[in-house]
């Protein structure tokens, strides 16, 4: 039987774009309201809710663990210009976790 929570945070990204992966510093850490079974694997799904600026912001999930999961908006393109300079004004960011 699945598990599923949900829930929404307001995320910006103040920070240049990350490129190296595994760097997780500049990433926000999302505590689930209830933790999930120590055993269970667990999958995020992250949705922008808001289009709050004018460039396309990208997200970044890391570190799923059964209390949490680690996430980071990393805004790739930018209005032309290959790769933005990472900075994205505050969208509201929803997501859904579930056991698999």
């Amino acid at each position: 039987m699945s598990m599923i929570q949900t829930g929404r945070l307001q995320l910006s990204s103040t920070s240049p774009t990350e490129v190296t992966g595994g760097v997780t510093s500049t990433f926000t850490q999302v505590t689930f309201p209830s933790p999930f079974p120590s055993n269970a694997e667990v999958v995020v799904f992250p949705f922008v809710q808001t289009f709050n600026g004018p460039d396309t912001p990208g997200l970044r999930i890391a570190d799923v663990t059964p209390t949490g999961f680690k996430i980071r908006m990393n805004e790739l393109v930018g209005t032309g210009r290959p790769l933005s300079d990472g900075l994205h004004t505050v969208e509201t960011v929803g997501w859904i976790a579930s056991t698999v």
